[in-house]
């Protein structure tokens, strides 16, 4: 018999004993019973006490660039009113090294935003061609209104971005808090938290990114960065795309 089998096979017959004992009321009072030893706690080693702290980062992440979003109207104050078309064609205008010539990175997603339909919230994006996917609205920063995040298709490269933005209350400016550029396979929004994930380059395994907003940075900070076991090891996929430099819009 296959060991997992018998180990089923097993947990069948001691649960049939069980109920029988307790059938004929043997032993079983209901009083607690022991669990059996449990492992010595260990606490952390700290590695070269010695050696001294770091003045500065040793690389520049962009967590808190925010970037004012030139050129589209928010009326009202109302985020909603935005076109989620504009948004992205001010980003395309703004840093043109990304999508501009031929040997821009992300040519083909500038190319293609011409089939976008334009208009505000309610304006599907199905189009074909079209690389910007459906607009999320909700309050991530906790001031009480919708904040809007967006994810685009960055072609040719078969990479995603994802971007928060939030309206500025007293000058209805609307401002980018959080870039965020890779391959993915997921994105949540959670309470004041945008959660990304990954593909990893180790089978059975994924990236979880979560950005949480932090009121005194007024930006979406990295807030957690794992690797997670999702399943058995499968064929390796092929290596993850480095994510970009940081711009100046904090992409990476």
């Amino acid at each position: 018999m296959p060991p997992s089998r018998r180990v089923r096979a097993l947990r069948r017959v001691a649960a049939v004993a069980l109920l029988s004992a307790a059938a004929i009321g043997c032993g079983d009072t209901g009083g607690l019973r022991g669990a059996g030893a449990t492992p010595t706690a260990v606490s952390p080693a700290r590695l070269w006490p010695d050696l001294p702290p770091a003045s500065s980062p040793a690389f520049d992440l962009g967590e808190v660039d925010t970037e004012v979003v030139e050129g589209v109207a928010v009326p009202d104050g109302d985020i909603r009113a935005v076109d989620p078309v504009a948004v992205v064609r001010a980003e395309i205008t703004a840093h043109p090294d990304d999508y501009r010539g031929d040997r821009a990175p992300y040519r083909e997603t500038a190319r293609r935003m011409s089939d976008c339909p334009e208009g505000g919230e309610g304006q599907g994006r199905a189009a074909a061609g079209c690389p910007l996917l459906e607009p999320h609205y909700r309050d991530l920063t906790g001031d009480g209104r919708d904040d809007l995040t967006l994810g685009f298709r960055l072609l040719p490269e078969q990479l995603t971005a994802v971007r928060v933005y939030t309206v500025d209350p007293d000058e209805h400016r609307l401002t980018q808090v959080m870039a965020y550029d890779d391959a993915l396979s997921g994105v949540e929004l959670a309470g004041r938290s945008v959660i990304i994930r990954s593909p990893s380059e180790v089978a059975g395994y994924e990236y979880r990114l979560q950005w949480t907003w932090d009121p005194d940075q007024r930006a979406m900070l990295l807030t957690h960065d794992e690797m997670l076991r999702i399943g058995h090891p499968g064929p390796t996929p092929s290596a993850r795309p480095t994510p970009s430099a940081p711009s100046p819009a904090g992409a990476r």
